[in-house]
């Protein structure tokens, strides 16, 4: 095997279609607690909208051999991790229970099915310093989604537009 070659076949990439930032993760809702959720991020959300610029490679967890393989936010990142807040304020009186790891907004690329330590130098060293992808931002989407083994699927529940 070419050497490198180990390193790309071990990555499985996430569908474009399913690409999406993560404000909060909920994990498993009980059917019973989805109704006061959707109706908590129905409301406007207090931010105008803005651009997203996307640029800076990145891997998770920060030490050993990497697992997820990210795309960070450089401008709009501070108006992200606002909309973040207000999310999280709506959803904890509701007894969702929120990660308490500082938040930084990304879009995860990839997953290595088997990572080596390596691989982190590897990816990193992919930086170029310049905007990958650029988008607008006017909305916070909740979505369902379900797991099955042809990969998920979601589902928007609701949407809440900035103000």
């Amino acid at each position: 095997m070419a050497k490198g070659l180990g390193a790309e076949r071990s990555l499985k990439l996430v569908d474009p279609a399913h690409m999406h930032l993560t404000l909060v993760f909920l994990g498993e809702i009980g059917e019973a607690a989805v109704p006061p959720i959707v109706t908590a991020l129905s409301g406007s959300i207090d931010a105008r909208p803005f651009a997203a610029t996307f640029q800076n490679v990145g891997v998770f967890p920060p030490r050993g051999a990497p697992r997820v393989l990210w795309l960070g936010v450089e401008d709009g990142a501070d108006d992200i991790v606002e909309i973040q807040r207000q999310v999280a304020g709506r959803l904890e009186p509701l007894g969702v229970v929120l990660d308490r790891r500082p938040f930084h907004p990304h879009l995860t690329l990839a997953r290595w099915r088997t990572s080596h330590s390596a691989d982190r130098q590897r990816a990193l060293s992919a930086q170029t310093g310049t905007a990958i992808a650029r988008m607008s931002v006017d909305h916070v989407t909740l979505y369902q989604s379900r797991l099955s083994s042809a990969g998920p699927t979601y589902t928007a529940l609701t949407r809440a537009n900035l103000t």
